[in-house]
């Protein structure tokens, strides 16, 4: 994929940002009342951008619609399960969208580059792989996944930003450092994966992350084109009028409240 040229002013990408994620509450609303099951995965290299587009992907939708999946490491018990099944607990019901920071993937990215997993693990997961997305794709489950790429140059200076920002530095790892000295073993990792698992049921979609805001655009904008969405007409509501009182008085308070420190903000 061809980089973008040039980073997107704030103000057209905010404007256009907002007509998006104005679709998006219209998708959230038609996969709960059509019963749809909606599944996005994100993944790709560290820090090209998945979490902040998940971030704004779900900004104005309802949580308890859309949910973001981002599991830590597997405990012993789940280590002993087949590889998929703390996956599957995850997917939606119908009526609900999950979308997965990074997902069932992570055994053909750090577990094969890392050698958390053996090689006959890693070549069952490859087997495995798209026959599970054929079976979710058959029962209904709308599937969706988006690779996110960014140069090595790039990557290295949001992990310096990161580092040298104490808001952030949490989303620096020693494992993320790691994807620098091991940049073409990941990306040998990536070229394996993609053959085996670009598959017509459920291929692989490449986001540019050179410029964070066209790849939000960009995920943004795709992700509606595929799905044959339409507004859900809702029952109208009013707010009633309130009742008049009668007579409630209310009693000495118990609770301790929160001190006013605004008296100085002005």
């Amino acid at each position: 994929m061809a980089m973008s040229k040039g980073k997107l002013r704030r103000k057209p990408y905010e404007k256009r940002l907002f007509r998006l994620q104005a679709e998006l509450v219209k998708l959230q609303e038609w996969v709960r009342a059509e019963g749809h099951r909606l599944v996005v995965i994100f993944e790709g290299r560290d820090a090209a951008g998945k979490g902040s587009t998940i971030k704004r992907v779900t900004e104005y939708l309802n949580p308890r619609v859309a949910r973001i999946v981002a599991l830590p490491a597997p405990t012993e018990r789940e280590r002993t399960q087949w590889y998929f099944q703390r996956y599957v607990e995850h997917l939606p019901a119908a009526g609900e969208i999950a979308l997965f920071d990074r997902s069932w993937y992570n055994r053909a990215g750090v577990e094969r580059v890392m050698g958390f997993c053996t090689q006959e693990e890693y070549t069952r997961f490859l087997h495995q792989c798209p026959i599970f997305e054929r079976l979710l794709v058959e029962d209904g489950v709308l599937l969706r996944k988006y690779w996110f790429s960014v140069s090595d140059t790039e990557q290295e200076r949001r992990f310096r930003a990161r580092l040298e920002d104490p808001m952030r530095r949490w989303k620096l790892s020693a494992m993320d450092l790691e994807s620098i000295t091991r940049w073409e073993e990941y990306s040998r990792a990536k070229d394996e994966m993609m053959v085996h698992t670009h598959i017509p049921e459920a291929p692989w979609y490449e986001v540019e992350g050179e410029d964070k805001r066209r790849a939000r655009i960009n995920m943004i904008s795709h992700l509606l084109s595929t799905i044959p969405y339409h507004e859900v007409q809702r029952t109208p509501l009013e707010i009633p009028p309130r009742p008049a009182p009668t007579g409630y008085r209310r009693p000495p308070r118990v609770e301790t409240p929160v001190p006013d420190v605004t008296g100085d903000l002005h």
